[in-house]
């Protein structure tokens, strides 16, 4: 089997790439796979960092005002579309897997031309403007959530899958994953996370809440501030001598290696609402509180994030309301409700797809 990958432009349409080009090399070690993306895009950095050939293509992302950039995207589409041809007639793949965004574009066209199998995976409720754009015309189409559906024309080439992050965590206890974070095994664990770069709000809002909590002696936090805010972080708890009020109850890191073990060990997340994180605690069944970037194009993180509070699984603060008196009243309104987390726990877990990529190989053999 030939497979080629294509999408970028952001990590949420990289890693579950990743995830189940992953999973087949694994089941399937025989299988040939390349990547096709972007040339300057996060890609070029990413994929051969895990050990996959990419090629790239001078393809462009839209502008969203109209101005000579704009004329010139087209320009560069139709050269990329003109590369991916050759990339196609050369490695003749029989499936191309695009999962979103501009990169994807000139691949699954040239893929339409050539008459090759295309195969889509959609992160978010709302579908990107190229998944949405191609969706009618290829042999299936892979969600991650079961309310994307009403956002596609065509339904029948339609299937819920999950999100193939969500089949990479989940291999550890929470026993385990607290010994190995030199966490107590008695306290309700709470997990701060702010993404990958961290988030400003999201860390002063939670510094401010360690200062008001003042050691608070039943839980125990592990908080991820980003490398960019790490620094600071450190040096004003250490200030208020917050690090002694907790008494080893409290770990700050500027970014965690493993982030299957803390939310393997964690009772509770604050946490963005990226679609590749929220793969991740639903396939665990973590209850969260999601603070949405509004930085989004689309508005897709406060749409994905609206979706795990309707099904209950998560209690959503709207970045512009966030504050430390809100944030210390949830943490504490759920820390102080194991029954209220045991419920969010399992509406999170069936909105949960662990087997998201075994579900999609599946589906190419369809």
């Amino acid at each position: 089997m030939r497979i080629i990958f294509t999408g970028g432009g952001t990590g949420g349409h990289i890693y579950p790439a990743l995830a189940l080009a992953r999973y087949i090399r694994k089941v399937n070690p025989r299988a040939e796979i390349i990547f096709v993306g972007a040339q300057k895009g996060m890609e070029e950095k990413i994929v051969p960092a895990a050990g996959f050939r990419l090629l790239t293509l001078p393809v462009k992302g839209l502008p969203r005002r109209l101005n000579l950039h704009f004329w010139g995207t087209f320009y560069f589409l139709g050269k990329s579309g003109y590369r991916a041809g050759k990339i196609l007639s050369a490695f003749k793949p029989d499936l191309i897997v695009g999962t979103g965004g501009y990169a994807a574009a000139p691949v699954i066209l040239a893929a339409f031309m050539q008459r090759k199998k295309v195969l889509i995976h959609e992160q978010n409720v709302i579908p990107g403007v190229t998944n949405r754009l191609v969706a009618p015309y290829v042999y299936k189409v892979c969600l991650s959530f079961e309310a994307s559906r009403r956002y596609f024309r065509k339904q029948n080439n339609l299937r819920v899958t999950g999100n193939p992050r969500a089949s990479e965590v989940g291999h550890v206890s929470k026993k385990t994953a607290l010994q190995m974070l030199n966490m107590q095994p008695s306290l309700p664990l709470l997990l701060v996370v702010g993404g990958s770069r961290g988030a400003e709000r999201i860390n002063r809002y939670t510094m401010e809440f360690l200062l008001r909590s003042t050691g608070h002696k039943g839980m125990q936090i592990l908080y991820i501030t980003g490398e960019i805010y790490y620094d600071e972080v450190v040096s004003r708890l250490r200030a208020a001598e917050i690090f002694r009020l907790y008494g080893g109850r409290l770990q700050v890191r500027p970014y965690q290696q493993e982030m299957s073990l803390a939310l393997a060990a964690a009772d509770l997340m604050i946490t963005r609402a990226g679609a590749t994180t929220l793969a991740e605690i639903t396939a665990l069944g973590v209850p969260a509180i999601v603070v949405p970037s509004p930085n989004v194009v689309h508005n897709h993180q406060v749409i994905n994030a609206r979706e795990l509070s309707r099904q209950g699984a998560a209690v959503v603060i709207e970045e512009q309301n966030l504050n430390a008196q809100l944030l210390q009243e949830k943490i504490f309104a759920l820390l102080n409700n194991p029954g209220k987390l045991n419920q969010m726990k399992d509406n999170s877990k069936r909105l949960g797809y662990p087997q998201a990529a075994e579900n999609i190989y599946k589906l190419m053999f369809t």
